[in-house]
Order: C-alpha cells, then structure tokens, then sequence
C-alpha cells in the first residue's frame, strides 16, 4: 500500500504523513529531505549547484536511514534544494531510490511534489495538501524562529513564493497536484482537524480499491 502526499512548502504535508504512515502502519519518506542531503552534501564539498554530475554522484550515496532531519531542516539548505531540483539526471537518480522505497513491504507513505504524478502513479491514495500563502508563511516563520533562527515574516512569504514559482514552472516534474488526487487544503485546519481529513480521504481510497491494503 502506497500513499502519495504531495503539496507546497509548509502546507503540511510533512507532519501528515508522518502521523498517517504511524497510524496505517507504512514506513515513511519525505523525499524532500533526498534533495535537501544532495544539496548538503554539495555545499559541504564546495560544489556548485548546478554542476549535475556531482549532485547525481551524491544522490547514490545517500543513505535514507541516515539522513539527519535536524541538520536538513534549514532553510539556506531548502533554498539549495531547490535549485538542484531542476537536474533532470539527479531527479531520475533520486526517483528510482525513491520508488525502491516506496515498493517494499509494507508499503510506504511519500510526501513532496511529484509523489502522485511521477514517482508512485500507481499509489493506492493521493493527496494534494496545500494551504494560503500567508498561512504557510506563518507556519514556516514560527518554525525557524522556533530553532533560532532569524527571519520575518515578510522574508518567508517571499522566498515561498518563490519557490513555489520554481516548483510549478521547472520543465521536469513541476509541482502538480496528480488527476486523481484529492485536495486537502489545511489553511483554517489545525494539525488534528487535517489529519483527521487525511484519513478519511484514505480510507475512501481503501474502500473504493478493493484489496488494495494488500497490494500496491
């Protein structure tokens, strides 16, 4: 059984798939966090971001076990990130590890951007979680101040929606919510309030998928 979450920055997406995976019983990837270790990696060695045999080189080291959230979560590393996620050889690298994942028992549950249209078409539920600007903005902004960090608000909101510029019009797997997905907007929803929607949504895709919680 797979579940695809796919969404924009701090729509919460992440913290959705995280509980649902616990409560389904799934193992869970952020593969954003795939492309955050790439991007870590590279300005670790001092590469630079566009050079796409480094960061492919990089994607086959990584260890998905072994990726440190903590480290991964800043917000200079997520701006890296998303620039290299416009390499077409270093997405098709990191999607091929991405699908091995997604396909071994018992089955997982993967958020990011292209889960429902590119790396798992194929999953049994699929889910576009999205919010207000504003909101995420908020969200994004109390969270890095929670770790220390300085920003203001307007400095958030803007380099969110410039990444959601990016992510929506790169030539290679933009952010698109997938035909068959169902729209999860959380913009006046609390944590408990979206996942509560979220398993709805995913038991009807069980119930209207007969076996599909055996089978992927």
């Amino acid at each position: 059984m797979i579940v695809a979450i796919d969404g924009p920055a701090a729509s919460g997406k992440g913290t959705l798939a995280r509980r649902l995976a616990e409560h389904f019983g799934l193992r869970y990837l952020d593969t954003g966090l795939t492309y955050r270790a790439v991007a870590s990696e590279l300005v670790a060695r001092g590469e630079p971001l566009d050079d796409e045999t480094a960061a492919v080189a990089a994607a086959r080291r990584i260890d998905f076990a072994a990726m440190d959230r903590a480290h991964l979560s800043g917000h200079a590393i997520g701006e890296a990130a998303s620039k290299i996620a416009v390499l077409p050889e270093l997405r098709a690298a990191l999607v091929e590890h991405q699908r091995a994942f997604a396909d071994a028992e018992p089955g997982a549950v993967l958020d990011g951007r292209d889960i429902g249209t590119v790396v798992c078409p194929h999953a049994v539920a699929k889910l576009f979680v999205t919010a207000a600007p504003e909101a995420r903005a908020a969200r994004r902004t109390a969270e890095m101040q929670g770790r220390g960090e300085d920003c203001s608000f307007d400095e958030v909101l803007a380099d969110l929606r410039r990444r959601d510029a990016r992510d929506s019009g790169r030539t290679v797997a933009p952010l698109a919510a997938a035909p068959d997905a169902v729209l999860l907007d959380t913009t006046d929803l609390d944590i408990d309030a979206a996942f509560r929607a979220a398993v709805e949504i995913v038991d009807g895709a069980l119930r209207s998928s007969p076996g599909a919680s055996g089978s992927r």
